[in-house]
């Protein structure tokens, strides 16, 4: 016989009907019970009482059990759930079963008729369950149903009100069912049939006899027993006959074709598709709905054999004043040596940083991800970016017309969220590939997929030597450098204004992640290279923490052959923002100018 020993339940509207069969149920096995009902009227109105309360517990006292009587309200969950911790010291179980009817056409429906019976059946459940929440995750034990019923499954005529909050039930419990599953606190939703004051009038005649109340409290028990580790589900329940409900979805059918707008036409022409269910579809977590998605989508790229409408492919002119502005913007300064060679066009060395090359894949990038070739919708504004890989196969030239190719090349299932990796190459104007570039930014919220956590494709950074850095070079932003990076012509009002920064969580406007890797870049190609860019080859690193403009960014470097791993912290803050991070060089030629620790002022 499943027992509740030491058990403490709370059972809303259990004055009545389901609610006091689960409370004399619950108690006969054990349990100490919270009998909670406000003892008002069917749809809420009149006078309250408390004799349906009472005479429950005084039934439930009279067999030799544990209960008390609680009169508040459900919107007054808290009370509730202190009543339970006041009485008997804890809360494993809670049932939410209260509630009441406002039947009305739609066309009738006031809002008072509306906003009530939301508050008592989905506000009211919020209410208590939270309330009970926390103390059940501090035990790690927790068993909770929530009563939907038919009419939000399949709908009722005149009752919008009451199927729109009873599917609302449905929707909360399947996510704390995940939210609970760690600290092993179980979710279930309950759809019963059951003659009750509130079905009356519904039910055919001989209801009273085939659907009592206790036909359903059995399932609700056994839901909410320790053995029972079941989670997440929906039941229907009456008469006996228990069911399991779960979504089916038609198999569908893909209907837009690759690189090809999609129209109302492509819908019309698949409709016959869309709607079969010859072969319907199960799935029981978000992440299996998204993984059959990402799969249809696949399998649509894969169909189509044309490489080239994979790639998103565009132009990018630029000229000597984009060079030079983007070599200020990464706080190279008149007052450092070699400077000339990046601020002035006209000198006989004149060239740019080799990582400008970000900026022209950058303007590609944020095309790439909005142009459905992902094959999924992307919130930019909850897009972080996580690596950053420059690759020169000659100097970049100071100014033309280059072409841009961006082609997405794995897609990571990080569990909260999606990395996506992408390369954009850049082509001379004699089509000649000049410089790769490689993104990996992470979309938060886009996981759960069921896709592959690793790429071959990725270009990985590399931990830095267990040793003692042997450079340091350590530099002084302006206060004003993202005002001017962002010149570059990225304009997230992340780096500039204030309002949206504290709305994203920050003090103050902050850098630009790739500005601070031009920081770092130029640290390297200083020191090991004598300001050369003709030395540049690659560099790879990983953004960990932002920097606040006027902070100083300080990078530590090793030298392995021709290969420079740095790192870059912040003095001010004390926190590491770039790291896995190298730079490999044709040639290294130790700038003699640099000692081991090295001051660069541009002030």
């Amino acid at each position: 016989m499943l027992r509740f020993s030491a058990r403490v339940v709370v059972v809303t509207g259990a004055g009545n009907g389901l609610g006091k069969e689960y409370a004399l149920g619950f108690a006969e096995r054990g349990a100490s019970v919270v009998v909670n009902d406000l003892g008002g009227s069917a749809s809420g109105d009149g006078n309250h009482s408390s004799r349906p309360a009472d005479e429950v517990v005084k039934l439930i006292q009279s067999r030799g059990g544990k209960a008390v009587a609680d009169y508040h309200s459900v919107e007054d969950g808290k009370a509730i759930i202190e009543a339970a911790i006041k009485n008997f010291g804890r809360i494993d179980i809670l049932v939410n079963n209260a509630g009441i009817l406002r039947d009305k056409s739609f066309m009738n429906m006031t809002e008072q008729d509306w906003d009530l019976v939301q508050r008592i059946h989905l506000r009211a459940a919020y209410l208590i369950t939270h309330a009970a929440w926390s103390y059940m995750r501090q035990q790690k034990y927790g068993r909770i149903i929530f009563t939907t019923s038919t009419s939000g499954l399949y709908g009722n005529f005149g009752q919008a009100n009451y199927s729109a909050a009873k599917m609302g039930l449905v929707g909360l419990s399947n996510t704390l069912a995940l939210e609970g599953a760690k600290y092993n606190i179980t979710c279930h939703a309950i759809a019963p049939t059951a003659y009750s004051r509130l079905t009356q009038d519904l039910l055919p005649p001989d209801a009273e006899e085939n659907l009592k109340p206790a036909f359903v409290m059995p399932l609700v028990l056994y839901l909410c027993h320790e053995s029972c580790t079941d989670t997440g589900s929906l039941f229907q329940v009456a008469g006996g006959w228990i069911g399991k409900v779960r979504l089916e979805k038609s198999s569908g059918a893909m209907v837009r074709r690759p690189n090809k707008p999609m129209t109302v036409e492509d819908v019309r022409d698949n409709w016959k598709d869309i709607i079969s269910f010859a072969t319907p579809l199960h799935h029981s977590t978000q992440a299996e709905q998204v993984t059959h998605l990402w799969d249809a989508i696949r399998k649509m790229n894969n169909n189509n054999n044309d490489d080239d409408d994979k790639v998103l492919t565009q132009t990018f002119s630029y000229t000597a004043n984009q060079i030079i502005l983007y070599a200020l913007s990464v706080g190279c300064s008149l007052r450092q040596p070699n400077s000339l060679r990046f601020l002035y066009e006209n000198h006989e060395e004149f060239s740019a940083l080799p990582t400008f090359a970000v900026i022209p894949a950058q303007a590609l990038s944020m095309n790439l991800i909005s142009s459905g070739k992902l094959g999924f919708d992307i919130d930019l504004l909850r897009v972080l970016h996580g690596e950053q890989y420059v690759e020169l196969f000659e100097p970049l030239p100071t100014s033309g017309t280059v072409t841009l190719k961006g082609k997405v090349v794995d897609v990571l299932d990080k569990g909260s969220g999606a990395v996506l990796i992408y390369d954009v190459e850049i082509f001379n104007e004699n089509e000649k590939l000049i410089a790769l570039n490689q993104f990996v930014i992470f979309s938060v919220g886009s996981g759960g997929f069921g896709g592959k956590k690793t790429s071959e494709n990725q270009r990985k950074y590399l931990p830095a030597p267990q040793r003692k850095s042997d450079q340091i070079c350590r530099e002084t932003t302006n206060i004003d450098q993202a005002a001017l990076y962002r010149l570059n012509g990225d304009r997230n009002p992340l780096h500039i204004d204030p309002s949206f920064a504290s709305a994203a969580g920050f003090s103050r406007p902050i850098l630009h992640g790739l500005c601070s890797f031009g920081y770092a870049a130029r640290h390297v190609l200083h020191t090991y290279a004598n300001d050369n860019p003709v030395l540049f080859k690659a560099i790879k690193v990983r953004f960990t923490k932002p920097v606040e403009p006027g902070q100083t960014i300080e990078t530590h470097m090793w030298r392995e052959g021709n290969r420079i791993f740095f790192e870059s912290k912040v003095p001010e803050s004390n926190q590491t923002v770039l790291t896995g991070g190298y730079v490999d060089l044709h040639d290294v030629v130790l700038n003699i100018n640099t000692p081991g620790t090295a001051e660069v002022r541009n002030k």
